[in-house]
């Protein structure tokens, strides 16, 4: 049995619901979790297999790491536990905002010439 202490599992709640997603390495006897610097390492791996028991993530196992995924469960249990608004999303299901306008071309004219190798025409080019 582990004892972890409110706030250790408070900073880990509270990461796994603002990215959505948490990876762990198979390692209980790491001093420190790679994401978060101040928690054991068994510390993060017994919050997150706790949940996984409970259906509030899914799990993946592959290569010594454990790679679990919030399900939407157990986001709506995270909004309990951490008294989140229903309006506070995942980041792995906030839609990302293309940086560039989506209909607008280049800022230039297409003349119809490629960038490629050579400005002439190749041997194999015909008329």
């Amino acid at each position: 049995m582990v004892l972890i202490s409110k706030k250790n599992r408070k900073i880990i709640l509270e990461h796994l619901f603002k990215e959505g997603v948490m990876c762990v390495k198979h390692d209980p006897s790491a001093c420190k979790h790679n994401e978060l610097e101040d928690i054991p390492n068994l510390h993060v791996m017994m919050v997150l297999r706790s949940l996984a028991s409970r259906s509030y993530l899914s799990e993946k196992f592959n290569w010594q790491w454990h790679y679990y995924f919030l399900t939407n469960e157990g986001i709506e249990y995270l909004r309990e536990v951490l008294h989140l608004p229903a309006e506070v999303q995942p980041s792995t299901l906030t839609k990302m905002r293309p940086s560039r306008p989506a209909l607008g071309g280049g800022d230039g004219v297409d003349d119809g010439k490629g960038k490629g190798k050579g400005k002439g025409k190749g041997k194999w080019d015909r008329d």
